[in-house]
């Protein structure tokens, strides 16, 4: 009962923060292409005449079922950015006449950005005109990876793999857009087809990024990928309606405001918690696999080892799995399944350095792991406070990467002077980290989760 007063004390006061701090404009009568009385059905799509004029949408409006995929699309575009690099390390450190353990950093570089970007960028998006936001990060985005194609030198590659990184939030805001302009009824089908396609976006860029290194170099997907955000750019550029800013807050208020999310809500802490140990885990398998299949026994070449990212499809099988259990009440127990799964997976990784069937074993049971975890994750976080998502997606978003980059890291470096058994061991690690901490949880806690009903989340809109 005490732990049940001081959270409603602790709302009490970030609504008095809230209220102090931001004040919601007032939103015209709009509707795309500027119909009043369109009409909506169930899948999200909008019936109202949407005119490519460039006119405002007003939160909960909804769109067109062609624009989320297109924008779904192009999410996936924008976050493959952080990963072309992943099957490229072992071709970048002959070429540069460098140890895996210096190619290996410029995944921790890319995770770096994304998450320096999460953190001081996404929240922006409340306080300006988002279609321009969007527009100028796809440029941004354009001329990283063309500077990046050209670099002379590590220096100037680990440079642009951060600038890239900062750039990849494209597909954040792109989230964050569609969660906003949709309807309340089709709000979770339509993130979750946008979310499709930067997981989609994930899957794919390693496989695409070997096999056109293979044919071209390596060089060659960084120049292509230039290509398609200029592309998307003006694409969008055409078709994406403007959406007025949500709040009229001083930017240092805002970023204020995340701080006191983060420590209003213990759910919020425990899941970031959770993603930051699992996304370590997932960064320790995908940093140095290109390094054991570029040696013996395996020996492939880079379209071979691209191809090993459609192992991660599995991922995407458990996502519908994980978060039906999460809506029956079981996202506690769905949790320790996924942890369990991530860390049990290593042992199947460790063997699979002589064998192509565990290893690819291996692979399937840590992506499912670590990404129905993260669907379990934000299943939970997204009930806290509907009017605060996109600071949500900020407060965990930034602690699943930095997460990421510590593993990237560390398992770069151990795998450099330890090996791959070393770095199986050091993902084990990681896995089971993410249990201690669900035990912990579970008793410090208690049944905080059961008293999350459907009124008390209404309540926290107030």
């Amino acid at each position: 009962m005490q732990e049940h007063g001081n959270k409603h004390q602790s709302n009490t006061q970030y609504s008095s923060i809230s209220k102090a701090t931001e004040t919601t404009l007032q939103q015209p009568d709009l509707t795309i292409g500027g119909s009043k009385n369109g009409r909506q059905d169930n899948s999200g799509s909008s019936h109202k005449t949407f005119h490519r004029n460039h006119s405002y949408v007003n939160p909960n409006d909804g769109l067109p079922g062609w624009l989320v995929i297109m924008i779904a699309a192009v999410g996936g575009l924008a976050v493959a950015n952080l990963y072309y690099v992943q099957p490229l390390l072992h071709a970048i450190s002959v070429e540069f006449k460098t140890t895996t353990a210096v190619a290996g950093l410029l995944v921790t570089m890319n995770q770096i950005g994304f998450a320096g970007g999460l953190l001081l960028l996404v929240p922006v998006g409340d306080l300006v005109e988002r279609r321009r936001m969007i527009l100028v990060f796809l440029l941004l985005s354009s001329a990283a990876l063309a500077a990046f194609a050209i670099s002379p030198n590590l220096n100037l590659l680990e440079i642009f793999a951060v600038t890239i990184g900062v750039t990849s939030i494209t597909a954040q805001i792109l989230v964050s857009f569609v969660a906003t302009v949709s309807t309340e009824q089709s709000r979770g089908a339509m993130v979750g087809r946008t979310m499709s396609g930067l997981l989609l976006g994930i899957v794919l860029a390693r496989t695409a990024s070997g096999a056109l290194a293979q044919v071209a170099g390596w060089r060659s997907i960084y120049w292509t990928a230039s290509a398609a955000m200029l592309a998307m750019s003006l694409l969008l550029g055409y078709v994406l309606p403007r959406l007025r800013p949500q709040i009229t807050i001083g930017y240092h208020r805002l970023l204020h405001s995340v701080m006191v999310l983060f420590l209003e809500e213990p759910i919020l802490r425990w899941r970031s918690l959770y993603g930051a140990v699992s996304f370590a885990a997932f960064n320790v398998l995908w940093t140095n696999l290109a390094f054991l299949l570029s040696g013996s026994p395996y020996h492939y070449n880079t379209v071979e080892i691209g191809l090993f990212g459609l192992a991660g499809a599995a991922g995407s099988l458990c996502a519908s799995i994980a978060g039906k259990l999460t809506d029956r009440g079981y996202a506690r127990i769905a949790s320790i399944i996924f942890f369990s799964t991530t860390t049990l997976s290593f042992g199947l990784l460790a063997l699979g350095k002589t064998s192509l069937l565990l290893l690819l074993a291996g692979i399937i049971l840590l992506d499912l792991g670590v990404w129905g975890a993260q669907v379990s994750n934000q299943s939970l976080i997204y009930r806290l406070r509907p009017n605060a998502q996109s600071r949500i997606t900020t407060v965990y978003m930034t602690s699943y990467f930095i997460g990421g980059a510590v593993g990237s890291s560390s398992s770069a470096l151990l795998y450099a002077k330890e090996g791959w058994d070393a770095t199986c061991a050091l993902g084990a690690a990681f896995g089971f980290v993410a249990i201690v901490f669900w035990l912990s949880e579970h008793r410090r806690l208690g049944n905080y989760y059961a008293r999350l009903t459907p009124i008390q989340r209404l309540s926290k809109q107030d």
